[in-house]
């Protein structure tokens, strides 16, 4: 994937003095008196940031913030308790810029300020052409650093990409793509998807995009169950799609025709109840009751599946294998996780919970890469173009750079 990245820019000397915009994901959890409960995404933003002045320039950064109604500001969609948190973080003044699409404020060289909330702006999200134009005449260098909101084309994540006389990727935005590339475009195979969550609807496009590419498709929670039933397996009473089980056939064909495979679980642990104090029984697949809840792998079939981990050239992960969050349907995940870590294959992962997996378990300095991505991280799963990736693309073929 080519596209201008501004770390490029930075040691060129091309950024001193100019005007950067930096899109950022500043979309922080906040209680209800409006305290940031969790940082992660205003750190993470930091280092684009601090680049950026540490080359001379001029800098410009605004998020979204919940999902306010354009035009119509409410003090909760405000992005001012943002702005001291992230001024506390790098030790300097962050001056909040409300009413700014017309450029109606100043940033000098060396100087940071945070425009109010862009998804009060109107046509943000339809991406209207009037608003991208005021959007590019803002800047010099437009940075995106947002890779969560790619997925979307809106004013500040396409719209400013087409209208600023430079359009550039952040390092944030550049490490994904660099992660991504490596996993899915030119990946060290044996290439191992795991594809783990409640709802085959939800991931069956992820996983008839991945049965066309990957070696081995480890899937798991209620996705599993309905694999299950399409290999002929009784499954209880627990969670599945009947209605998909020719999909997940046409997926398990789809692998065979190519030597590669869906492993199916060969024991699981079961519950009458989803509870945590539930009592867990170890069965073999083909012995499920009626009143069967399954909650997790088996330990067999954990250990078969990490096996298969350790011997993988490239790891994608996405999603939990079994309830987790409950002790004792959590070993499946566990032994999955560790696997990861000690494998020498390149991983990525990305989705909420299996992010909240990784920490649970201790192995975020294992896994390669994590994406905090979400919803764009699974539509690259897909093998979709995003649209604000697109477009930086198209921006570096053309004469911005020259």
């Amino acid at each position: 994937m080519s596209f201008i990245r501004f770390s490029d820019l930075c040691s060129s000397g091309r950024v001193k003095g100019q005007r950067v915009f930096i899109r950022a994901d500043l979309n922080v959890p906040q209680d209800d008196a409006g305290h940031i409960t969790e940082d992660t995404r205003i750190r993470a933003s930091i280092p684009a940031i601090q680049m950026a002045l540490d080359a001379g320039a001029a800098v410009m950064v605004t998020s979204h913030l919940g999902r306010p109604t354009e035009g119509a500001f409410k003090p909760e969609d405000s992005l001012q308790p943002v702005a001291a948190r992230l001024g506390e973080l790098m030790d300097r003044p962050v001056r909040l810029v409300a009413n700014w699409v017309d450029g109606d404020f100043s940033v000098a060289p060396g100087e940071v300020v945070l425009l109010e909330n862009c998804r009060l702006n109107v046509g943000e999200k339809k991406n209207s052409p009037e608003l991208a134009k005021k959007l590019g005449a803002l800047c010099d260098i437009f940075v995106h650093d947002a890779f969560g909101t790619s997925h979307r084309a809106e004013g500040t994540t396409y719209g400013i990409a087409e209208t600023a006389p430079i359009a550039c990727a952040g390092p944030l935005l550049a490490a994904e793509m660099d992660a991504i590339a490596a996993a899915l475009l030119a990946p060290k195979r044996p290439l191992v998807a795991i594809v783990a969550g409640s709802k085959v609807s939800t991931k069956l496009t992820i996983l008839k995009s991945l049965a066309n590419n990957v070696d081995q498709l480890i899937v798991g929670g209620g996705i599993a169950n309905t694999f299950m039933l399409a290999a002929g397996l009784k499954i209880g009473k627990s969670l599945a799609e009947a209605d998909l089980v020719n999909e997940a056939k046409a997926v398990i064909e789809a692998m065979k025709a190519r030597g590669a495979e869906v492993p199916i679980p060969t024991d699981v642990v079961t519950a009458k109840a989803f509870s945590a104090d539930a009592v867990a029984t170890v069965k073999k697949a083909t012995e499920v009751d009626d009143d069967d809840l399954i909650l997790d792998i088996g330990p067999e079939t954990a250990q078969q599946l990490a096996a298969q981990l350790m011997k993988a050239g490239t790891i994608v992960w996405n999603g939990p294998v079994g309830v987790f969050e409950f002790a004792a349907f959590e070993n499946g995940t566990k032994v999955i996780a560790e696997a990861i870590a000690k494998s020498s294959a390149f991983s990525i992962a990305g989705g909420g919970d299996t992010l909240a997996a990784i920490a649970k378990y201790g192995i975020e300095s294992e896994v390669d890469y994590i994406s905090t991505g979400g919803g764009a991280f699974l539509e690259m799963l897909e093998g979709k173009v995003l649209p604000a990736v697109e477009i930086l693309q198209q921006r570096c073929q053309g004469k911005q750079a020259e």
